[in-house]
């Protein structure tokens, strides 16, 4: 049995050092004292923390988000002195503000597969894309799905922007249900037969993992109802079960009717004080007492990665927020970047965790 290391990490405004014409990233020009010297010190930093995750050993598979292009996340990998990291085929979005999502993996470890998806969610602004990579593990032949996801900011308010979370929620939910489930023609093409029922099975049990900054919680409508990610094992726990009298699969409509719900891996986080990957309140140095930290980044996983059924398993106690001093103020915060002291990493904490090969 091997481990397999993962981790997500919102990088915090990592752009590159000339003007898009169609982002809004003019802050981030040399002229706004965004420069390569800058750049160079921001890349070295983060690379310093990647390479301490996971015991400094470094992660096997890296989701990132808040990167402007592929040339950047190459930089990165370069710095962090890593041979075997690879970025999964790239996706530009259409994101107004020119950042992007994106999936680093080790070539030693994973195949990518054909079939990376950006898939775009229409608001009334362009928005960032959810990411999908189809990946191998080498050791096993084992699949691994991953979507990657930065969901629309609370910047104008939480409750103000909600819906905008809710969309995209109930995208990505949809997604997973294309995974998991056959749709309806398919369904009815399906012989009554024991082979089929196991088909049935063998899409619900499929290794599906969702990361990334959510900018809502595990509490939150968007997730608990929309993406339909939930504590509670009882709801994930069943497989397809057979039809009534001799029907060896279930009805259209109970089979239609089944929601493939998801597991959060990251409640057991919220019972501890100020446990969070975010802080929104201000300067992190001098927090306000009424704000404490936010967990937005998130691990959630299907029914199958949980419990191992295709030859992977994510170890629920191996979930982690990944806050190495070196980026940690004395207030416990993430330490962002300072472009005119070159100081800091980023304003989210990282998280990690394992999957075990079966």
């Amino acid at each position: 049995m091997a481990e397999i290391k993962v981790a997500f990490w919102n990088l915090e405004n990592l752009f590159d050092i000339t003007a898009s014409p169609i982002a809004a990233d003019l802050g981030f020009t040399p002229a706004n004292g965004w420069n390569q010297a800058v750049l160079d010190a921001k890349l070295k930093n983060l690379a310093e923390v990647i390479n301490l995750m996971h015991g400094g050993q470094g992660p096997d598979l890296l989701g990132i988000c808040e990167i402007e292009n592929e040339a950047l996340v190459k930089q990165l990998i370069a710095v962090t002195g890593r041979q075997d990291l690879k970025v999964a085929t790239y996706k530009d979005s259409p994101d107004i503000r020119g950042i992007d999502v994106s999936l680093i993996y080790s070539d030693k470890v994973f195949k990518q597969e054909k079939g990376a998806t950006s898939h775009l969610v229409h608001l009334r602004y362009p928005t960032r894309d959810i990411f999908e990579v189809p990946l191998t593990v080498k050791e096993n032949q084992a699949t691994l799905r991953v979507l990657v996801n930065h969901w629309p900011s609370r910047r104008q308010g939480r409750w103000e922007t909600e819906a905008l979370r809710i969309t995209v929620a109930e995208h990505c939910g949809r997604l997973v249900d294309e995974y998991l489930k056959l749709g309806r023609e398919d369904l009815l093409q399906l012989p009554n037969t024991k082979a089929s029922l196991d088909q049935l099975n063998a899409l619900w049990n499929q290794n599906v993992l969702v990361m990334g900054d959510l900018n809502d919680e595990p509490f939150d409508r968007s997730i608990l109802d929309y993406l339909q990610a939930t504590k509670d094992l009882d709801l994930v726990e069943e497989e397809i079960k057979k039809g009534s009298g001799s029907n060896q699969i279930p009805t259209v409509q109970t089979y239609l009717g089944k929601k493939a719900y998801l597991f959060n891996c990251m409640w057991p986080l919220l019972g501890r004080s100020d446990t969070g990957t975010y802080y929104f309140g201000g300067d992190q140095n001098t927090p306000k007492p009424s704000h404490t930290m936010s967990l937005l980044d998130q691990f959630i996983i299907s029914r199958g990665l949980y419990y191992g059924k295709q030859k992977l398993k994510l170890d629920p106690a191996s979930v982690e927020i990944f806050t190495p001093p070196v980026m940690t103020t004395a207030k416990g915060r993430p330490r962002s970047f300072n472009r005119q002291t070159k100081k800091g990493y980023s304003d989210h904490f990282p998280i990690q965790c394992v999957i075990q090969t079966v």
